[in-house]
């Protein structure tokens, strides 16, 4: 969960908390404190709203799942906040007898503390869940980070062995070419003996027959 959305929710359940006491209190005051009481309400219903506005801001600016978590949350808030608002109309008009009043506060008052103290239940549960949501989040996280430093640990493997593959096909390519070269010279040397051996043939064959008709006249004469 954001840090600032905490902070202004914790800004936000202290001032609700004040609120509510303030109104159980002023409804025992008349004259002058009665209003002054009013006004302070008042002053610190703008300032409850104002702090809802920047949690739904703040809220509407985070990663989907956690924003609906947060938003159902403010939702949660701000019926409580109508209900503050709903007690201080009621507590300004005047108009209920000292009857209607006691009744309400007996009644109305502790359906309203009783409401809010379940929503505030149902908000630190959903509090927790939210935080077990953002551990699970940071672990998949740095599960990801992980996969994704393997990913380039391959990669760079990868292309190391790319390019000892192109330098053994290089190699190769080399050692072809010399075979070829070598093949030639060979070829050549080959027809270079076989022509020697027809002429030390040729050259013997005619010292052969030089010498048979030497002896040949000599022993003519």
């Amino acid at each position: 969960m954001s840090e600032v959305f905490e902070g202004y929710e914790r800004q936000y359940c202290e001032l609700s908390a004040n609120l509510s006491k303030k109104c159980t209190a002023v409804d025992a005051l008349s004259g002058e404190q009665k209003k002054q009481k009013l006004s302070d309400i008042r002053a610190g219903l703008e300032n409850a709203e104002a702090l809802i506005r920047k949690m739904d801001l703040e809220a509407r600016n985070l990663q989907p799942n956690v924003k609906a978590v947060l938003l159902a949350k403010l939702r949660e808030y701000k019926s409580d906040l109508n209900n503050v608002k709903s007690e201080v109309k009621r507590i300004a008009s005047g108009n209920l007898n000292a009857a209607a009043r006691d009744e309400l506060l007996e009644s109305g008052m502790a359906d309203t503390l009783t409401a809010s103290a379940d929503q505030r239940s149902r908000l630190m549960t959903t509090t927790e869940r939210l935080n077990q949501s953002s551990g699970r989040i940071k672990d998949s996280r740095r599960t990801m980070i992980e996969t994704e430093e393997l990913g380039v640990s391959i990669l760079q493997d990868l292309h190391s062995q790319r390019q000892a593959l192109l330098h053994a096909n290089n190699t190769l390519h080399g050692v072809d070419v010399n075979i070829g070269k070598s093949k030639r010279i060979m070829t050549a040397m080959s027809r270079r003996m076989s022509r020697n051996k027809w002429i030390i043939g040729i050259i013997i064959a005619v010292l052969v027959i030089a010498i048979a008709l030497v002896l040949y006249f000599k022993l003519i004469k």
